[in-house]
């Protein structure tokens, strides 16, 4: 595939021998993002799992605590007065029967879905049209529940949802490349944390076997996921 000027200047500037520092990737992936839009930063894991047993299924959500940087479209599976609360909220879609019918249909202007439990059983024959888009309503992740506007706001608000895929790979963003650097390293160390604390008791060996950062149109940087405390001490050490 060939690769535009902007994209090989960028890779120069990365050493594919070298693991970076979070900051120092972060730094890099601002530096080098190019694009006329504001790009998305994302981060790549391999994981030492093996996900087609049940017990090293990694999955889960967090509340990045500078939010993403996009605005999710939410789409609430609800009656009554759930679904007034998930329209106060700020949901995007709220139906029942109709909304139904239209993403059964092949509509799919959304980017998350809310259900209550009670609709999780019409929910549940959309699964081949949700599930491999990730967007399935699940109890673990909050987006199956009764409590309609909690999950909106928390939607909108910055919260992520990541699952490892059959080969062992995670993806989740941390924000945008106009993100200071201090915003998105505390996002990457906020998601790093709840990663490892989902670390399968069955895992065995190394947890994160590879990472990398990188922009929505820029090279990726190997990250050293080793790191997982102090992520913005070297900022103070460069500052005094």
């Amino acid at each position: 595939m060939k690769r535009s000027k902007a994209y090989r200047a960028a890779s120069e500037k990365i050493d594919a021998a070298k693991l970076y520092a979070p900051l120092e990737a972060v730094r890099l992936a601002k530096e080098t993002a190019s694009a006329k839009y504001d790009e998305t930063v994302e981060v790549a894991m391999r994981l030492g799992v093996d996900p087609r047993k049940a017990d090293q299924m990694v999955r889960g959500t967090v509340n990045l605590p500078h939010g993403t940087g996009k605005t999710a479209r939410v789409l609430v599976f609800a009656n009554g007065d759930k679904a007034e609360a998930a329209k106060a909220a700020g949901a995007d879609h709220v139906g029942s029967d109709d909304l139904l019918e239209k993403v059964a249909g092949g509509w799919l202007d959304f980017d998350a879905v809310v259900a209550t439990p009670d609709l999780m059983g019409k929910v549940g024959r959309l699964g081949k049209v949700l599930g491999p888009r990730g967007l399935m309503p699940n109890p673990k992740t909050g987006t199956v529940t009764m409590d309609t506007a909690k999950a909106v706001t928390d939607i909108k608000g910055g919260k992520i949802e990541f699952r490892v895929d059959k080969h062992a790979n995670l993806h989740f963003i941390i924000g945008k490349a106009s993100f200071d650097e201090k915003a998105l390293v505390e996002n990457y160390a906020t998601a790093l944390e709840e990663i490892l604390r989902l670390k399968p008791a069955a895992s065995k060996g190394r947890y994160i076997t590879k990472a990398t950062l990188a922009t929505t149109m820029g090279p990726g940087i190997p990250l050293d996921a080793s790191k997982t405390r102090n992520l913005l001490v070297e900022e103070a050490a460069v500052e005094a």
